[in-house]
């Protein structure tokens, strides 16, 4: 460990006993760094989590003047996101700025905007995000993603901020230095359980049932219709196949649940399967207990809709069912969904295609040779995956300075303006939006005056 080294990991989710995959992947990070110097987890929400091995500083990630205070004269900084004034600060000190590029969140606005309805985000939303993305390209020293398929669309975005030039490329061919693959991990220790959770245990699911399992959330995103209808379809050849859906409503309490969530709950009472086949756990599952939900699974379902979003998504939760050595049923054109296929880690269904779900659920459920199979592939790929092993590039990324070459730009300040301008009219209407910018503005006036 450098000693003298100060990191500073920023979440932009909740993190705690129970939490989605940007807190989990935060909190994952922050363990995996302490090697390398004295780290500090900045969290967003009021959390029951105990620091182990690091400092724990809860903090509103979104306020710039906050955020300035807890970076500054940190030697290193890992965040998803900064508010764009502290990206623009940091830009202008010696601290190393990685941030991770795992979730584009600008594609993520658009794919559930799409099945949003009238709950959808105005416009600006999509616009802060993606400027917030531009400034980080522009202002970062490295950056990390979760797949090589992220990394070319991240390396597209570098070249077009100019981050890309003759003298970085003939230093750093490869551009690792710059950009490299952190994918989500695996926890090195195997799930446990202290006993049922679910077979024998949940009304309508028997101790001798097949249990599919919907490993996370359902996000607007996804496609658990397809599922449904498959498992209502596949009950007219056998009765012992059940499908719980694992968490309902995300466990940072000020998401909303999403539309998706209420058309699969609609689907399965149209269906007439809600509570008989189709079960759905409306509370979210503490990360600690989730094994052993994990362990009383026959196979891990996945299923996405077919647009922008799949291409470049990393179904992190997928790999709780690799973690368990659960063969998995997945959509293919997402990164996890194609490895499934490409390795036989169960089977690879196209997007939308419920026969295909049927023939490829009564295969792994009713051919004992091609179970096994999968099972010992997803053996095979797990060592991959544990957190130790992903995190390296990262562990690298924080200990190197870089190529010296190719220097951050300047962030686009005026766009920025412009856009926390709109985004204030939307939200506060006119007469609201001109109350609260000139109040920013009293205050900044004031602080100048103190100086």
């Amino acid at each position: 460990m450098s000693p003298s080294r100060r990191i500073v990991v920023v979440a932009s989710d909740h993190v705690g006993s129970r939490m989605a995959g940007p807190g989990i992947r935060s909190l994952n990070f922050a363990r995996e760094l302490r090697a390398e110097g004295y780290v500090t987890l900045v969290v967003p929400f009021e959390t029951d989590l105990v620091p182990d091995g690091f400092d724990l500083v809860v903090a509103n990630v979104w306020d710039a003047s906050e955020m300035n205070r807890l970076t500054g004269g940190a030697d290193c900084v890992v965040a998803q996101r900064l508010p764009v004034p502290t990206m623009r600060s940091l830009a202008r000190t010696r601290t190393r700025r990685i941030y991770d590029l795992s979730a584009p969140l600008g594609i993520e606005n658009l794919a559930s905007d799409a099945q949003a309805g009238a709950e959808r985000q105005p416009p600006t939303a999509l616009e802060l995000n993606v400027l917030a993305e531009r400034v980080a390209l522009a202002t970062g020293d490295a950056f990390i993603c979760a797949s090589e398929t992220q990394r070319d669309f991240w390396l597209g975005g570098l070249l077009q901020q100019g981050r890309i030039d003759a003298a970085r490329h003939d230093a750093d061919p490869s551009l690792r230095e710059l950009i490299d693959v952190v994918p989500f991990g695996i926890d090195p220790k195997p799930p446990r359980s202290a006993g049922p959770v679910v077979k024998g245990v949940v009304d309508g699911i028997s101790a001798g049932d097949r249990l599919l399992l919907w490993p996370g959330g359902i996000w607007n995103w996804f496609d658990p219709l397809t599922v449904i209808d498959a498992v209502a379809e596949l009950a007219e050849k056998r009765d012992d196949v059940r499908l719980l859906f694992l968490g309902m409503r995300h466990p940072n309490p000020r998401f909303p649940e999403t539309r998706m969530a209420g058309r699969a709950r609609a689907r399965a009472d149209e269906l007439g399967v809600r509570d008989r086949l189709v079960f759905f756990n409306e509370g979210w599952v503490p990360h600690e207990e989730r094994g052993a939900y994990l362990l009383e699974a026959d196979l891990g379902v996945s299923a996405h809709l077919d647009h922008l979003e799949s291409r470049f998504a990393f179904r992190t939760r997928l790999l709780d069912c690799f973690w368990a050595g659960v063969p998995v049923v997945a959509t293919t054109g997402d990164v996890l969904g194609d490895l499934v296929a490409r390795c036989r880690l169960g089977r690879g269904v196209p997007p939308g295609d419920v026969g295909a779900w049927v023939r490829a659920l009564e295969l792994l459920l009713g051919d004992a040779d091609a179970y096994e199979e999968a099972r010992e592939n997803v053996a095979a790929v797990r060592e991959e995956y544990l957190w130790p092993r992903a995190v390296e590039p990262l562990r690298r990324l924080v200990r190197e300075r870089g190529t010296p070459l190719a220097r951050p730009g300047r962030a686009p300040r005026a766009g920025w303006i412009s856009l926390r301008v709109r985004h204030a009219v939307a939200a506060r209407g006119m007469v609201g939006a001109a109350r609260r910018l000139a109040q920013l503005a009293t205050r900044r006036a004031l602080r100048r005056a103190v100086r």
